[in-house]
């Protein structure tokens, strides 16, 4: 009997396997051997929210930020104009050198074992009575009739291949992947009939890969990487990948007759007819004409590898047939003569309605088993590993007999994903973004590190010493360097004496420290540092944290305590949430349209209400009533005789 059992269809970034090393011996079951660490989709790693999992996967000493700076090949932090805490660290992959990374890295791992074999259904026991559930895993059985597997967990990633369909024009076939098989149906029927979950049908899409050569680049805008890599690791000070051997993406858009296609070719087209939901932040390009007709969308040629000769068309996935593919592709200018090598096309796959999990992401009727990546509700290599990550955590705590973990969303983006999923549920594939996160102020992609590594040292146990005594050494380093800016205190006047033409308000009088200097876009800890030498010289390794924590720390604490102070704010009951001009999503404003809460707290408790929408919500009816306020005043000093 084994303490524990990963089951994969295809585990392409898996968060992390230092959670399992002190088990005897942990195999990891999947169909195809050869493709762990293969990049189905997209390749790319990170992004706005992504990018932020990546880092907080790195800091638990997951594999994938490891593996994005072996092998990313153009790097670039978006958002860089905007504040540090919705910065994404984001990178283009070299496709096989990041599948050889984490292969290299998996086969080399401690007690952990890869077996090919594709399962047909789990064991199942009676529950343990001391526990909740009323079942028990009890471990697996292949396809090929071999003698049955024991263990005491099981952790089950099975990605786009549970009963997955494939779907090109009018044609369906079996499978998660073109050229793969799909996940046994054996499986699904042992979820839905054995452990009575309620299981339901997701789609997702993959674009055409077209030939480099065939595209006019001279007819497309270059989009150059970032000219000093920013690594997602924070082991690493240096990408794989030199500045100059980076490689560009290109940006073109779509045409009249883009649509004009789409709309001929969809009585052949089968997935955009089906009624499973899809990603709504990464739509078919089928679904973008009909949802935004007229209108002109981006097109993204993203290199696959410094080898590869093919480019990958973000916002062209499509699953029309191949001939009509080509046919939508050669209606943009720079693709006028582009050759397909692979077509798009769409899958559908099942997945199992997330609700029914614990925050281990544990299933809560079923003791030892544990569900991670798509068959969640979810989207994206990055949502795949977090989840990946922590449910190998308490799969493996499970099988030592130790109590199970949960990381609180005020914490972390992974602890914001997990209790989305399993307090809300989804409706369609999830996504990552900042706004999910109320207190992304604090959660920022460049502290990730002190925030997670401790607690994965000493409390989860799946973090390296060496990986600990340096977040450990950061963490100190910044609370000291710290309290140096609060210990050097100047009046106003000596601080503009100074620092010369600075923004600092003439008629701000009292003593100011160097933390609150930092509050001033044209300070920095650099300048701080060369008046002050002796206190802040030995922190300048750490300057551009401290100049974030600086500026960051006390706008997240006062935005705290506002939601607190604010809860019983009223909200007018004739708000038109639909066309209110501050930030939130369009979902944000379905539901508050549709339920019309009379307070802040009440909004704060409406199912799918997302944190970072109250802050916004707070924000503006606060300035709504200041402005109101003030027009009030300007009303009654005019009318006075």
């Amino acid at each position: 009997q084994f303490p524990l059992i990963f089951f994969s269809s295809m585990q392409y970034s898996f968060g992390s396997v230092g959670s399992v090393c002190s088990l005897s011996f942990s195999p990891n079951f999947t169909i195809f051997p050869g493709t762990q660490g293969a990049l189905s989709c997209n390749p790319s790693l990170g992004g706005v929210g992504k990018g932020h999992l990546v880092r907080e996967l790195d800091a638990l000493d997951g594999l994938c930020g490891r593996a994005g700076d072996w092998a990313g090949v153009h790097f670039s932090i978006l958002n860089r104009s905007k504040g540090p805490a919705v910065w994404g660290p984001r990178a283009q992959l070299d496709r096989e050198r990041y599948r050889q990374f984490i292969q290299s890295e998996l086969l080399s791992t401690p007690r952990l074992t890869v077996l090919e074999g594709s399962v047909e259904e789990l064991l199942v026991s009676q529950s343990n009575p001391n526990e909740p559930g009323h079942h028990r895993v009890t471990g697996i059985c292949l396809v090929n009739g071999s003698q049955p597997i024991l263990s005491s967990s099981v952790v089950l990633t099975t990605g786009t291949f549970l009963s997955g369909s494939l779907f090109m024009g009018q044609t369906t076939t079996p499978g998660g992947r073109i050229g793969d098989a799909p996940s046994c149906s054996g499986l699904s029927h042992t979820l839905r009939e054995t452990l009575g979950l309620r299981v339901g049908r997701l789609k997702t899409g993959t674009p055409p890969r077209i030939v480099k050569e065939s595209v006019e680049l001279s007819l497309v805008q270059i989009q150059t990487p970032d000219k000093e890599p920013t690594p997602f690791s924070f082991l690493n000070t240096h990408t794989h990948c030199k500045p100059e051997e980076q490689l560009p993406c290109y940006l073109t858009h779509t045409t009249p007759g883009v649509e004009r296609v789409v709309r001929e070719s969809l009585h052949l087209n089968c997935h955009i007819q089906q009624d499973s939901k899809g990603p709504r932040y990464c739509p078919s390009i089928e679904s973008r004409v009909l949802r935004f007709p007229g209108r002109q969308h981006q097109v993204w040629l993203e290199p696959e590898g410094l080898t590869s000769d093919l480019l990958y068309p973000q916002g062209l996935t499509m699953t029309m047939p191949p001939d009509l593919q080509l046919r939508l592709l050669r209606e943009i200018p720079a693709l006028h003569r582009a050759e397909i090598r692979t077509p798009g096309y769409g899958v559908h796959y099942d997945f199992v309605c997330p609700t029914q999990l614990n925050p281990s992401l544990q299933v809560k009727s079923t003791q030892g088993l544990f569900l991670a990546g798509q068959i969640n509700g979810t989207t994206g290599y990055e949502e795949a590993a977090a989840q990946g990550l922590w449910a190998g955590v308490n799969a493996a705590r499970a099988a030592l007999s130790l109590p199970l973990l949960a990381l609180c969303r005020t914490q972390s983006y992974i602890g914001v994903l997990i209790d989305d999923l399993v307090g809300r549920g989804v409706t369609e594939p999830y996504r990552m973004f900042t706004s999910r996160a109320e207190f992304r102020t604090s959660l920022r992609p460049d502290n990730a590190d002190i925030r997670l590594t401790p607690r994965g040292f000493e409390e989860v146990g799946c973090v390296s010493l060496r990986r600990y005594k340096e977040a450990v050494r950061v963490r100190d380093s910044l609370q000291e360097g710290l309290a140096a800016l609060k210990s050097v205190t100047l009046s106003s006047t000596r601080w503009r004496e100074k620092l010369g033409n600075i923004s600092l308000s003439e008629s701000r009088n009292g003593s100011l420290n160097g933390l609150d200097l930092l509050q001033y876009k044209d300070v920095s800890f650099e300048m701080l540092a060369a008046i002050f030498p002796e206190h802040l010289s030995p922190y300048l390794e750490f300057s551009q944290r401290l100049n974030i924590e600086g500026t960051c720390s006390f706008k997240q604490s006062r935005e705290i305590e506002r939601v607190q102070e604010e809860e019983s704010l009223s909200l007018p009951p004739d708000m038109d949430y639909l066309s209110l001009p501050t930030s939130l999503s369009s979902e944000v404003r379905e539901l508050l349209d549709r339920v019309r809460p009379n307070t802040l707290g009440a909004a704060t408790r409406i199912p799918g209400m997302t944190p970072a929408a109250i802050v916004h919500l707070l924000h503006y009816v606060l300035r709504t009533a200041q402005r109101n306020q003030h027009t009030g005043q300007r009303v009654k000093a005019a009318c006075k005789p």
